[in-house]
């Protein structure tokens, strides 16, 4: 698995887990942050990697702070994502 697939995945699972705790659909969120619904979609599935602009709107239409999305990245596992081969 890529470094970037590993730490989508993560990413995206974050936003689900938001989104469904709120009870929001990928519609509503996607009407909310200004996305398509196709974008929501392949971010929560890990396939696109929201650039920052991106990751402010999910985060003010899942009313969170962008920190709280990307926390999933801070765990100990993450560790191999960042450390590359010398």
């Amino acid at each position: 698995m890529s470094e970037g697939t590993r730490a989508g995945e993560l990413l995206g699972a974050r936003v689900r887990q938001m989104r469904t705790r709120r009870g929001l659909t990928q519609v509503i969120v996607a009407e909310r942050s200004g996305l398509p619904q196709s974008h929501v979609s392949e971010i929560e599935r890990g396939v696109m990697i929201p650039n920052l602009v991106t990751l402010l709107r999910l985060a003010a239409a899942l009313e969170c702070k962008a920190s709280t999305l990307v926390a999933a990245l801070d765990s100990a596992d993450v560790n191999s994502i960042s450390s590359r081969s010398r």
